[in-house]
């Protein structure tokens, strides 16, 4: 009787192990998949609005780094005042290879409405407000948009939260993006200058 019920007992694992195998399905019966949001679609319009506004970057990009590989490159042991100095070199000198640009010659008119447009569908509700509340509690009062000038040492830089930036065209590793108001700026790492900016960018 024992011996019957051990072969019963190894017949009925079998099974089990076969229907697993086979039929992997079975064990996840009666279980709805989690239902995921689906991401919005880009349109080809789009999609050539953004890639033209990254390949204008690129392009400063490029100017930049040339203008950098001019000058003297700094030692580690270069003194704070040489610093400095080395940083008014380089502003002037990337103020100059850019003369004649102006506003909107990264953010043109199609890049911007882009931006606003992302901006006020994809933040609303709850995010909206707690992305303004991001950006006006920052103290950013004063800062004066120009092109080719240093953003102010002595105000405050606001941090672009994680999910924005998932939303915006991807810049490189130099040039960042920051909120003044609601006007949105393109700032170079190293120099604080001002690359572009846009009014309006915030809804």
């Amino acid at each position: 009787m024992k011996e019957k019920m051990k072969l019963g007992m190894g017949f009925f694992w079998v099974a089990l192990v076969l229907s697993l195998v086979c039929f992997p399905n079975l064990s996840h019966a009666g279980v709805e998949p989690a239902q995921t949001k689906p991401e919005p679609q880009v349109s080809a319009g789009d999609k050539h609005v953004i890639t033209l506004f990254e390949n204008r970057v690129k392009n400063y990009l490029k100017l930049r780094n040339k203008v950098k590989a001019k000058l003297p490159a700094l030692s580690k042991d270069s003194t704070p005042e040489q610093i400095e100095s080395y940083r008014k070199r380089f502003e002037d000198a990337l103020r100059s290879a850019r003369a004649g640009t102006q506003r909107g010659d990264i953010f043109s008119a199609t890049a911007a409405d882009y931006i606003r447009r992302t901006l006020r569908t994809e933040f609303k509700g709850k995010d909206r407000a707690e992305l303004r509340e991001i950006v006006f509690e920052a103290e950013t009062q004063g800062v004066p948009l120009r092109v080719n000038y240093p953003y102010p040492e002595t105000k405050e830089l606001t941090e672009m939260p994680p999910t924005l930036l998932l939303k915006l065209p991807q810049l490189p590793k130099e040039v960042k993006y920051r909120f003044v108001g609601r006007n949105m700026l393109l700032v170079d790492r190293d120099s604080n200058l001002i690359i572009d900016y846009m009014t309006g960018a915030l809804p």
